[in-house]
């Protein structure tokens, strides 16, 4: 219907405008401009069309259907930006990882050295003798404190005997031994060990081992921040929601009262009713006009802070009162064994108790490096020397062994002594955590229970307050009441109103309390239900984890 509408106002339009050009002779240029103007209307009509039929579900103006805390969640989910920002920090534990690594990087190493020695014999010029070497070696370190490397050496040069005079001749410079494919070619090992401090356990390795740790950590930061957001998102979200029926009622009073103004109004006029009757149900309107402006102001400021958490394409929403739905009503309270499941649930999965987890494991290290500090140092080094001089008089091999111990090991004892404190700082932290988890799902579920009990409360008293505005409206119209009391039954049951919606917030606050307490805040939506909004592939939530590849 709107496409044949649109093409009948298209075809009307050129058909004029070419008539126009006919009847006045215009120039080839306004006929151009006009077939310029019709191309442009169609792209446009069209993409104001397409965005009402894309496969998830889009925040628009013309939107009808209501906005459920399911869409609020879903969408921190797929585009929060400070979700995104916290997956970072997995791109950041990688590259810990990668750094970690780069201590036994496998290293090839290309040397070349020449040495040039003269040779005097009692003070007398004897001969020059001229030696080196290429290396070509591949150097390879391990976790465990030991590095290991082997290559190839290319020997060139002249070698002579000291003291042999230069007419004698000398013989090209030999390889002593281990010759490889000709005799001025051989192979060269090497290596280093820590014997005892640095053996398994080094800081090379410690660091390496809390990189690994930095990965799981990331993902607890971002189930905590997940968790915030969820949190302060679904608040928000009660909050414009409590706004928006508040100010529905106050609207609601506000007619109520302009219409039994004009009706008072009008008999007073005629003489029915006192002139002090129209004068107190006008001030009664501006009373209950300014509530209206209020609740109205209300409303926007919820609606401003709320779109903070609904993003689509990379700007924040603002949702319209039109959406807002009722509060959900009662639901069943868990057992006492979905509580005790609740209370396991939440030791393992609240991101503070992961946290204090990781921490322990990250200073376990520290205390294991620690106590590897009180060993006495004694390391081992050997292989092909790398001075072409002692390559040329024969001496090609080099062994040393390096033997430290502090008299006192007060650096090993200080390190031993932090890391042994901040373990017991860590269990007890983790004791008190894990009580505090446990106490959150028993102090929501009597918040669940206590908020559930107002709301039935609060929906008695409301029914009554309605009953006697009733009951007192219609002793108004006999004349056997006044404008007084009948304003102030419609003002008890607006108050009675709100205290319904407010208690109906804190029952929904409760319940969503309790799911954070036992730790379902901190995991993500459900793939299904993020595909109802956008790519699950793509969500924020999912941001710097790891691609298929190497890095």
């Amino acid at each position: 219907m709107a496409t044949n509408k649109r093409d009948a106002i298209r075809s009307l339009l050129l058909s004029r405008l070419v008539k126009g050009f006919l009847l006045r002779g215009s120039s080839l240029l306004l006929l151009l401009a006009v077939f310029l103007i019709l191309a442009l209307f169609e792209p446009v009509t069209s993409l104001a069309e397409s965005g009402k039929g894309g496969g998830a579900v889009s925040l628009h103006a013309s939107r009808t259907a209501p906005l459920t805390i399911e869409e609020v969640l879903a969408r921190i989910e797929l585009t929060h930006p400070l979700l995104k920002a916290t997956g970072v920090e997995r791109k950041q534990a990688r590259a810990k990882i990668l750094k970690a690594l780069g201590a036994w990087e496998p290293t090839v190493k290309n040397i070349t050295e020449t040495a040039r020695i003269q040779i005097w014999n009692f003070l007398a010029y004897d001969h020059v003798t001229t030696g080196g070497f290429n290396d070509t070696k591949l150097e390879v370190g391990h976790p465990w404190g030991f590095r290991i490397l082997g290559g190839i050496r290319n020997g060139f040069g002249d070698r002579s005997a000291i003291g042999t005079p230069p007419n004698s001749g000398g013989t090209v410079a030999l390889i002593p031994d281990i010759q490889l494919f000709y005799p001025q070619q051989q192979i060269i090992v090497g290596g280093s060990f820590h014997l005892l401090r640095g053996l398994m356990m080094n800081d090379e390795y410690a660091e390496f081992q809390q990189a690994e740790l930095a990965g799981p950590l990331a993902e607890v930061h971002v189930a905590q921040k997940r968790q915030d957001l969820y949190l302060a998102g679904a608040i928000q979200y009660w909050d414009w929601q409590l706004a928006v029926k508040q100010a529905e009622v106050q609207r609601q009073a506000l007619r109520v009262a302009e219409e039994r103004y004009a009706q008072i109004e009008g008999q007073a006029k005629a003489g029915k009713v006192s002139p002090l009757d129209v004068v107190e149900q006008g001030q009664e309107v501006q009373r209950r006009k300014q509530a209206a402006i209020a609740a109205q102001r209300k409303v926007e400021l919820e609606q401003y802070k709320l779109s903070l958490f609904l993003w689509e394409n990379g700007e924040p929403v603002t949702p319209r009162p039109e959406w807002a739905p009722e509060f959900q009503g009662e639901t069943p309270l868990p057992t006492e064994e979905e509580i005790a499941a609740y209370k396991a649930e939440a030791k393992e999965d609240r991101p503070e108790v992961r946290a204090l987890y990781i921490e322990a494991k990250m200073n376990n290290i520290d205390l294991k490096l620690a106590k590897n500090y009180l060993l006495p140092k004694f390391d081992f080094e050997g292989g092909r020397t790398d001075a072409p001089a002692d390559w040329i008089v024969g001496v090609g091999y080099r062994y040393a062994t390096q033997f430290a111990m502090p008299l006192f090991q007060r650096e090993g004892r200080g390190k031993v002594l932090d890391a042994e404190a901040e373990q017991q700082r860590l269990i007890l932290s983790q004791v008190y955590t894990e009580q505090q988890v446990s106490i959150d799902v028993d102090n929501w579920l009597s918040a669940i229970v206590r908020a559930r009990d107002r709301v039935r409360a609060a929906a008695e008293a409301y029914r009554l307050a309605k009953e006697l505005e009733a009951g007192e409206r219609k002793r108004f119209e006999m004349g056997i009441s006044s404008i007084l009391f009948v304003n102030l039954r419609e003002q008890n049951a607006v108050e009675a109103a709100f205290e319904l919606y407010q208690a109906q917030y804190d029952y929904d606050l409760a319940r969503g309390g309790l799911l954070l307490a036992r730790g379902a805040l901190s995991k993500p939506v459900g793939d299904a239900v993020l595909a109802k909004y956008g790519d699950p592939l793509t969500a924020a939530g999912k941001h710097g984890y790891k691609q298929q590849g190497r890095d």
